[in-house]
Protein backbone atom coordinates (compact mmCIF):
# COMPACT_ATOMS: atom_id res chain seq x y z
CA UNK A 1 0.00 0.00 0.00
CA UNK A 2 1.38 3.41 -0.99
CA UNK A 3 1.67 6.28 1.63
CA UNK A 4 -1.07 8.71 -0.21
CA UNK A 5 -3.82 5.55 0.55
CA UNK A 6 -2.34 4.84 3.66
CA UNK A 7 -2.70 8.40 4.64
CA UNK A 8 -6.32 8.78 3.51
CA UNK A 9 -7.53 5.43 5.58
CA UNK A 10 -6.31 6.67 8.46
CA UNK A 11 -8.87 9.19 8.88
CA UNK A 12 -11.89 9.14 11.12
CA UNK A 13 -13.42 12.53 9.15
CA UNK A 14 -13.36 13.83 5.75
CA UNK A 15 -10.35 14.21 3.83
CA UNK A 16 -9.74 17.71 2.85
CA UNK A 17 -7.22 18.41 -0.21
CA UNK A 18 -6.86 21.49 -0.85
CA UNK A 19 -4.92 22.72 -4.00
CA UNK A 20 -2.83 25.27 -4.93
CA UNK A 21 -0.96 26.67 -7.76
CA UNK A 22 2.58 26.07 -7.57
CA UNK A 23 4.38 30.70 -8.59
CA UNK A 24 1.35 32.13 -7.83
CA UNK A 25 2.10 34.88 -5.60
CA UNK A 26 5.64 34.28 -6.70
CA UNK A 27 7.86 30.84 -5.83
CA UNK A 28 9.18 32.16 -2.36
CA UNK A 29 5.11 31.63 -1.35
CA UNK A 30 4.87 27.68 -1.77
CA UNK A 31 6.39 26.63 1.27
CA UNK A 32 4.72 29.10 3.07
CA UNK A 33 1.29 27.98 2.11
CA UNK A 34 2.05 24.61 1.92
CA UNK A 35 2.89 24.85 5.90
CA UNK A 36 0.27 27.38 5.92
CA UNK A 37 -2.77 24.72 4.66
CA UNK A 38 -0.93 22.11 6.81
CA UNK A 39 -1.16 24.14 9.68
CA UNK A 40 -5.49 24.99 9.03
CA UNK A 41 -5.26 20.73 9.07
CA UNK A 42 -5.00 19.65 5.06
CA UNK A 43 -5.32 15.90 4.91
CA UNK A 44 -2.76 15.69 1.30
CA UNK A 45 -2.11 18.89 -0.77
CA UNK A 46 -2.47 19.12 -4.20
CA UNK A 47 0.14 21.31 -6.06
CA UNK A 48 -0.58 22.46 -9.59
CA UNK A 49 2.04 23.06 -11.85
CA UNK A 50 1.13 26.18 -14.11
CA UNK A 51 0.74 25.57 -17.79
CA UNK A 52 -0.63 27.32 -20.96
CA UNK A 53 -2.78 25.62 -22.29
CA UNK A 54 -4.95 23.84 -19.35
CA UNK A 55 -8.18 22.05 -20.29
CA UNK A 56 -9.59 20.76 -16.83
CA UNK A 57 -8.70 24.45 -15.13
CA UNK A 58 -11.73 26.96 -14.67
CA UNK A 59 -11.16 30.95 -14.94
CA UNK A 60 -9.95 31.24 -11.25
CA UNK A 61 -7.06 28.47 -11.61
CA UNK A 62 -6.32 29.44 -15.36
CA UNK A 63 -6.17 32.89 -13.87
CA UNK A 64 -3.79 31.94 -11.33
CA UNK A 65 -1.65 30.13 -13.82
CA UNK A 66 -0.93 32.73 -15.79
CA UNK A 67 0.46 34.79 -12.38
CA UNK A 68 3.01 31.77 -11.98
CA UNK A 69 3.97 32.12 -15.59
CA UNK A 70 4.04 35.23 -15.76
CA UNK A 71 6.81 35.10 -12.69
CA UNK A 72 8.72 32.94 -15.20
CA UNK A 73 8.14 29.84 -12.67
CA UNK A 74 8.85 26.67 -13.99
CA UNK A 75 8.83 22.60 -13.16
CA UNK A 76 12.55 22.32 -12.51
CA UNK A 77 12.07 25.20 -9.64
CA UNK A 78 9.00 23.76 -8.18
CA UNK A 79 10.44 20.36 -7.72
CA UNK A 80 13.41 21.79 -5.73
CA UNK A 81 10.89 23.20 -3.47
CA UNK A 82 9.02 20.19 -3.26
CA UNK A 83 11.79 18.55 -2.45
CA UNK A 84 13.30 20.26 0.04
CA UNK A 85 9.36 21.06 1.81
CA UNK A 86 9.13 20.37 5.53
CA UNK A 87 5.47 19.32 5.24
CA UNK A 88 4.78 16.29 7.14
CA UNK A 89 1.26 15.59 4.72
CA UNK A 90 1.69 14.05 1.44
CA UNK A 91 1.80 16.51 -1.50
CA UNK A 92 -0.10 15.26 -4.82
CA UNK A 93 1.27 17.20 -8.17
CA UNK A 94 -1.34 18.35 -10.61
CA UNK A 95 -0.11 18.45 -13.78
CA UNK A 96 -0.92 18.50 -17.58
CA UNK A 97 1.52 16.01 -18.97
CA UNK A 98 3.39 17.89 -21.57
CA UNK A 99 5.44 19.66 -19.11
CA UNK A 100 6.35 15.82 -17.38
CA UNK A 101 7.43 15.03 -20.93
CA UNK A 102 9.35 17.79 -21.66
CA UNK A 103 11.08 17.81 -18.75
CA UNK A 104 11.95 14.06 -18.80
CA UNK A 105 9.62 11.08 -17.17
CA UNK A 106 12.74 9.33 -15.90
CA UNK A 107 14.36 12.34 -14.44
CA UNK A 108 10.77 13.80 -13.00
CA UNK A 109 10.15 10.37 -10.62
CA UNK A 110 13.93 10.19 -10.00
CA UNK A 111 14.11 13.61 -8.53
CA UNK A 112 11.14 13.66 -6.48
CA UNK A 113 12.18 10.28 -4.99
CA UNK A 114 11.85 10.40 -1.49
CA UNK A 115 10.14 13.66 -1.51
CA UNK A 116 6.42 14.53 0.27
CA UNK A 117 5.39 13.99 -3.07
CA UNK A 118 2.93 10.81 -3.03
CA UNK A 119 0.71 11.34 -5.76
CA UNK A 120 0.42 12.57 -9.37
CA UNK A 121 -2.53 13.22 -11.31
CA UNK A 122 -2.88 14.37 -15.23
CA UNK A 123 -6.06 14.92 -16.20
CA UNK A 124 -5.24 14.92 -20.01
CA UNK A 125 -3.07 11.77 -19.80
CA UNK A 126 -5.52 8.89 -21.12
CA UNK A 127 -5.87 5.46 -19.70
CA UNK A 128 -4.18 3.79 -22.40
CA UNK A 129 -1.21 5.87 -21.99
CA UNK A 130 -0.41 5.89 -18.70
CA UNK A 131 2.73 2.95 -20.30
CA UNK A 132 4.77 5.87 -20.25
CA UNK A 133 4.47 6.30 -16.73
CA UNK A 134 4.04 2.61 -15.36
CA UNK A 135 7.82 1.73 -15.58
CA UNK A 136 8.86 4.42 -13.10
CA UNK A 137 5.49 4.35 -10.41
CA UNK A 138 6.31 0.41 -10.22
CA UNK A 139 9.56 1.78 -8.73
CA UNK A 140 8.21 4.53 -6.27
CA UNK A 141 5.69 5.57 -3.76
CA UNK A 142 4.01 7.65 -5.78
CA UNK A 143 0.60 7.05 -6.92
CA UNK A 144 -0.88 7.91 -10.27
CA UNK A 145 -4.31 9.39 -9.33
CA UNK A 146 -7.16 7.76 -11.78
CA UNK A 147 -10.03 10.41 -12.86
CA UNK A 148 -13.48 9.47 -13.04
CA UNK A 149 -16.57 11.28 -14.34
CA UNK A 150 -19.96 11.98 -14.91
CA UNK A 151 -19.41 10.70 -18.34
CA UNK A 152 -17.71 7.55 -17.55
CA UNK A 153 -19.30 4.17 -18.61
CA UNK A 154 -19.52 1.47 -15.92
CA UNK A 155 -17.01 -0.57 -17.90
CA UNK A 156 -15.01 2.26 -18.04
CA UNK A 157 -15.31 2.58 -14.11
CA UNK A 158 -14.51 -0.58 -13.69
CA UNK A 159 -10.92 -0.36 -15.58
CA UNK A 160 -9.88 2.87 -13.75
CA UNK A 161 -10.71 1.17 -10.30
CA UNK A 162 -8.95 -1.86 -11.27
CA UNK A 163 -6.05 0.18 -12.29
CA UNK A 164 -6.45 2.52 -9.47
CA UNK A 165 -3.95 3.41 -6.25
CA UNK A 166 -3.86 6.17 -3.76
CA UNK A 167 -6.79 7.54 -4.19
CA UNK A 168 -10.09 7.74 -6.54
CA UNK A 169 -10.38 11.17 -7.92
CA UNK A 170 -14.60 11.62 -8.43
CA UNK A 171 -15.42 14.53 -10.97
CA UNK A 172 -18.05 16.47 -10.01
CA UNK A 173 -19.15 18.47 -12.88
CA UNK A 174 -19.32 18.09 -16.64
CA UNK A 175 -16.61 21.23 -17.31
CA UNK A 176 -14.02 22.82 -15.54
CA UNK A 177 -13.36 23.63 -12.03
CA UNK A 178 -14.72 26.42 -10.64
CA UNK A 179 -16.77 27.66 -7.51
CA UNK A 180 -20.58 26.06 -7.24
CA UNK A 181 -23.71 26.83 -6.13
CA UNK A 182 -25.18 23.36 -6.54
CA UNK A 183 -24.56 19.91 -8.04
CA UNK A 184 -26.46 17.69 -10.81
CA UNK A 185 -27.79 15.09 -8.39
CA UNK A 186 -26.86 12.46 -10.29
CA UNK A 187 -23.19 12.77 -9.02
CA UNK A 188 -24.03 11.24 -5.42
CA UNK A 189 -25.01 8.21 -6.69
CA UNK A 190 -21.59 8.10 -9.06
CA UNK A 191 -19.99 8.52 -6.19
CA UNK A 192 -22.13 5.23 -4.09
CA UNK A 193 -21.75 3.79 -7.09
CA UNK A 194 -17.61 3.88 -7.48
CA UNK A 195 -17.74 3.42 -3.30
CA UNK A 196 -19.59 0.64 -3.70
CA UNK A 197 -16.67 -1.17 -6.21
CA UNK A 198 -13.08 -0.24 -4.66
CA UNK A 199 -11.98 0.23 -1.21
CA UNK A 200 -9.79 3.05 -1.73
CA UNK A 201 -10.66 6.13 -0.97
CA UNK A 202 -13.01 7.97 -2.94
CA UNK A 203 -12.80 11.74 -2.86
CA UNK A 204 -15.00 14.52 -4.81
CA UNK A 205 -13.30 17.46 -6.96
CA UNK A 206 -14.01 20.06 -9.08
CA UNK A 207 -16.55 22.54 -7.29
CA UNK A 208 -16.22 22.22 -4.27
CA UNK A 209 -16.31 25.36 -1.87
CA UNK A 210 -19.01 25.56 0.79
CA UNK A 211 -18.85 23.92 3.86
CA UNK A 212 -22.41 21.90 2.77
CA UNK A 213 -21.01 20.74 0.12
CA UNK A 214 -18.42 19.17 2.34
CA UNK A 215 -21.30 17.83 4.57
CA UNK A 216 -22.99 16.63 1.86
CA UNK A 217 -20.25 14.59 0.10
CA UNK A 218 -19.59 13.36 3.59
CA UNK A 219 -22.76 10.85 3.17
CA UNK A 220 -21.50 9.68 -0.18
CA UNK A 221 -17.51 9.72 -0.25
CA UNK A 222 -14.26 10.03 1.85
CA UNK A 223 -12.95 13.57 1.12
CA UNK A 224 -12.76 16.47 -1.31
CA UNK A 225 -10.85 18.38 -3.41
CA UNK A 226 -11.16 22.20 -2.54
CA UNK A 227 -9.01 24.15 -5.08
CA UNK A 228 -10.64 27.47 -6.64
CA UNK A 229 -11.63 28.49 -3.20
CA UNK A 230 -8.50 28.22 -2.38
CA UNK A 231 -6.95 29.60 -5.20
CA UNK A 232 -9.12 32.68 -4.41
CA UNK A 233 -8.94 32.93 -1.04
CA UNK A 234 -5.21 33.09 -1.18
CA UNK A 235 -5.03 35.66 -3.79
CA UNK A 236 -7.26 37.90 -2.03
CA UNK A 237 -5.52 37.56 1.10
CA UNK A 238 -8.36 35.97 3.32
CA UNK A 239 -6.10 33.76 4.83
CA UNK A 240 -7.70 33.75 8.05
CA UNK A 241 -10.64 33.12 6.83
CA UNK A 242 -9.41 29.80 4.62
CA UNK A 243 -7.96 28.72 7.58
CA UNK A 244 -11.49 28.57 9.92
CA UNK A 245 -13.27 27.20 7.07
CA UNK A 246 -10.59 24.59 6.65
CA UNK A 247 -10.35 23.80 10.41
CA UNK A 248 -13.88 23.39 10.42
CA UNK A 249 -14.26 21.05 7.16
CA UNK A 250 -11.49 18.89 8.79
CA UNK A 251 -13.80 18.11 11.70
CA UNK A 252 -16.88 16.74 9.03
CA UNK A 253 -17.08 13.21 10.17
CA UNK A 254 -17.24 10.76 6.90
CA UNK A 255 -20.94 8.87 7.24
Amino acid sequence: MKTLEKKMKNQANMSIIPYIMAGDGGLEQLEERLLFLEHAGATVIEVGIPFSDPVADGPIIQAAGLRALQKKVNLEQIIAVLKNSQVKVPLVIMSYFQPIFHYGVETFFSQLHNSPVKGLIIPDLPFEHQDYLTPFLKKSDIALVQLISLTSSPARIQELIANAEGFIYTVTVNGTTGEKIAFDQRINQQLKLVKSQTNLPVLAGFGVSTLEHVENFSKFCDGVIIGSKVVKMFAEKQEEELAKFLQIAKEVPKH
